[in-house]
């Protein structure tokens, strides 16, 4: 377990404290049976009152200071095991961040929730219970069987067999439960999944009327989960009851046997005593150390889930980390990449093109045909198989690819806004921009018109999503954030497809405002966006299929051909 090991050296202190006090307390628990066997064999069997209360004194000042160790090692227990959770949950958080698109896409997102919520958990129960209990139980469950051989080796071989049984029955538990208990925590990612993607479709949901769809899809993963929590719960239900009568018949026995060694004058009754308290700790403790290696199983799956992401793979790195881009430049060679854990078909296949400083390439092609994953290629999201892709006439790959994300502006096809005012949203990607910034920003993307009429206008809050407006509302929204972020490169993926024609036209207008400041690649299914652009780019099954101006295009590609008799042609634009 990696994240012990790596944690252990930042709270060696306060755990090494934590366990010395359950070590303590757990001789404290030792010592009553002993002090109470010679007040019943010293002082009561022989009517001493001085020494009843002499050693009664003493058995009490032994609990009180066990009750101390007891208090001391539950706070520090619970400050560690907390602090170990926190620094767990950010280490975790951090990965997800530096995540590559192919763990994103190997690990959902729903599994992601449940191994930053319910596996961390898990492991922080059983940091607390390592500090708590679990050195408790071995170190009194030892120890009582060494006292009590000390008192009666006869009745230690009844001892002996007792453990040797439940041994054989803590070994079954484990072997069953860790497969079991591992199926709930991925029964439970599925529920969350479901859970997760309703949440976010649900307005689509609505539209459809899917309600009783979508519940029979919850009962059923919910009815899994269930199922996979009483099979793992049922190893318990067997085993522990049948522990705890091993130990209760052997307790029985002992009784037996121990009146018949008294009568033989082989043992005093108050030893028989502690025998059987001694017994009856290492019945406890019995049932605890099979508590903690059942917790021991569901933790240990947990961490190998967490560990999963931990050692999942990051976005790429490369040697150049501190470079000034003096312009968007961006050529593609000879550009092949199909999508890791996909059907292995390229989705781009020998693609080339050129755009030049403060130019605009329209990106345009039939649905499926790669505009999006060139999108992608250019964050280098993926990394490609074949080919190369420089921007300012430097390999990409031979960039830190935070270093190349900061000079590429990005608006999605699909919208992402976050919880905040929409100001903040605006200035995400530029956080030390001026007011005026923003709003001139807002004005290009056509969305100052509307943000006027909100009642607070830049400060008006947004919901998770930006659920309180329009998809246009959002896309506008998006367009300026990613204006506003001045970047060498700004790539608009099909960003405007919820606007009317004339917002639109209005949007593309406010672009060509920018001059030679930015190189744009404008990808977009619309003739009307694409004729406009400096250059134009087909595209049709990932293959460059023509690329040239508008009249070119017109007069030498049947796909651009076909793309504009559709739109243009069937009277679209008007």
């Amino acid at each position: 377990m990696s994240i012990y090991r790596r944690y252990f050296t930042k709270y060696k202190f306060p755990f090494t404290a934590a366990v010395s006090c359950v070590v303590f307390e757990a001789l404290c628990d030792l010592l009553q049976p002993a002090v109470m066997a010679r007040i019943i064999d010293e002082g009561v069997k022989r009517s001493q009152m001085g020494t009843v209360i002499r050693l009664g004194f003493l058995m009490m000042m032994i609990t009180v200071l066990g009750a101390g160790f007891a208090i001391t090692r539950s706070i520090l227990a619970s400050k560690v095991s907390q602090s170990f959770g926190a620094d767990l949950r950010n280490e975790v958080f951090a990965k997800i961040i530096r995540f590559s698109e192919v763990s994103a896409d190997r690990i959902e997102s729903g599994s992601l929730i449940t191994r930053m919520t319910n596996d961390t958990s898990q492991v922080v129960q059983f940091v607390n219970g390592l500090m708590r209990i679990f050195f408790k139980a071995p170190i009194t469950f030892i120890g009582s069987i060494i006292l009590a051989v000390m008192l009666s080796f006869k009745l230690s071989i009844i001892l002996f067999i007792d453990v040797i049984l439940i041994s054989i029955f803590i070994i079954l538990s484990m072997e069953m439960s860790y497969v079991r208990f591992a199926k709930v925590q991925y029964a439970l990612d599925k529920v969350n999944g479901v859970v997760q993607e309703y949440l976010m479709g649900i307005r689509l949901v609505k539209a459809f009327g899917r309600f009783k769809d979508e519940k029979a899809k919850f009962e059923g993963a919910i009815n899994d989960l269930a199922q996979k929590s009483v099979s793992s719960q049922l190893v318990i239900a067997y085993f522990s009851p049948l522990m705890s009568l091993t130990v209760n018949i052997g307790i029985a026995v002992i009784l037996y046997i121990g009146s018949i060694l008294f009568g033989l004058g082989e043992i005093e009754v108050g030893k028989v005593a502690a025998f059987i308290q001694y017994m009856t700790q290492i019945l406890f403790s019995l049932i605890m150390i099979t508590n903690v290696f059942n917790v021991f199983v569901r933790t240990k799956a947990s961490v190998e889930r967490i560990n999963e992401v931990l050692d999942s793979e990051e976005d790429f790195k490369g040697s150049a980390k501190t470079l000034e881009f003096t312009s968007g430049e961006l050529e593609f060679r000879n550009v092949t990449f199909a999508y890791p854990r996909g059907s292995g078909i390229p989705a781009l296949k020998n693609v080339t093109f050129k755009i030049g400083k403060g130019k605009t390439l329209a990106v345009i092609g039939p649905t499926g045909s790669g505009k999006s994953t060139l999108a992608w290629l250019c964050l280098r999201f993926y990394d490609l198989q074949k080919g190369s892709i420089t921007l300012n006439r430097r390999d990409i790959r031979a960039i830190d690819v935070y270093t190349l994300r900061e000079n590429i502006a990005f608006a999605p096809q699909k919208s992402m806004l976050f919880t905040g005012t929409i100001r903040e949203n605006i200035a995400w990607g530029n956080t030390s921009a001026a007011a005026g910034e923003i709003i001139r920003a807002a004005r290009i993307a056509q969305a100052e018109e509307f943000i006027q009429k909100l009642p607070d206008q830049y400060e008006s809050i947004l919901g998770q999503g930006g659920v309180n407006l329009s998809g246009g509302q959002k896309q506008r929204i998006s367009i300026a954030r990613a204006l506003l972020k001045k970047s060498p490169l700004l790539i608009l993926d099909d960003c405007t497809s919820a606007l009317d024609a004339v917002t639109e036209a209005k949007v593309r207008q406010g672009l060509k405002g920018l001059g030679d400041r930015q190189t744009v690649i404008l990808i977009t299914q619309r003739i009307g966006t694409a004729m406009l652009a400096d250059k134009i780019l087909v595209l049709e099954n990932g293959e460059k299929v023509g690329e040239g101006t508008h009249q070119e295009l017109l007069q030498s590609c049947k796909t651009y051909q076909e793309i504009y008799d559709s739109q243009i042609g069937g009277d679209l634009y008007g």
